[in-house]
């Protein structure tokens, strides 16, 4: 490939090993994540939800990188294991809220061994991956900018 389509190769490219990384840790968290019937994206939601105990539909989505399209999926099968409730806002009744049960904070404790059972499948010291989550932080922050 000429110089002038280098811009095009793969090595090139930023996005293709956050792709494929993502892809593979997500690969990685599905048999720790099977005994507790989640989905990664089931995972994400919950641990949103053991921080606040209850967040409207738009913030819970902000929070997640999330559109209302994927998400209200994912909080329809976690409202029909027991693990959240989804009730209309009592101030604006255009606004979703969505709390965690009792089932759902009993999940927490079973989920507890999943990020140290991760850090095992990652292969990094722990400075190194410290910087890698900064400069994610940094990359996501970035785009809230726009």
């Amino acid at each position: 490939m000429s110089d002038k389509y280098a811009s095009l190769r793969l090595e090139s490219q930023l996005c293709f090993p956050l792709y494929a990384a993502s892809k593979e840790i997500v690969r990685r968290y599905k048999p720790l994540l099977d005994p507790l019937d989640l989905t990664y994206t089931q995972y994400i939601t919950m641990m949103a939800l053991w921080e606040h105990e209850q967040m409207s539909v738009s913030e819970l989505g902000e929070c997640l990188y999330l559109n209302s399209a994927t998400l209200t999926p994912v909080l329809k099968r976690l409202e029909a294991k027991g693990f959240i409730t989804r009730k209309r806002s009592l101030e604006d009744e255009r606004s979703v809220i969505v709390g965690i049960t009792d089932e759902g904070r009993k999940l927490q404790d079973q989920a507890l061994s999943v990020p140290v059972q991760m850090g095992s499948c990652v292969h990094m010291d722990p400075q190194e991956a410290y910087a890698l989550k900064q400069l994610l932080d940094k990359l996501l922050a970035s785009f809230d900018e726009e």
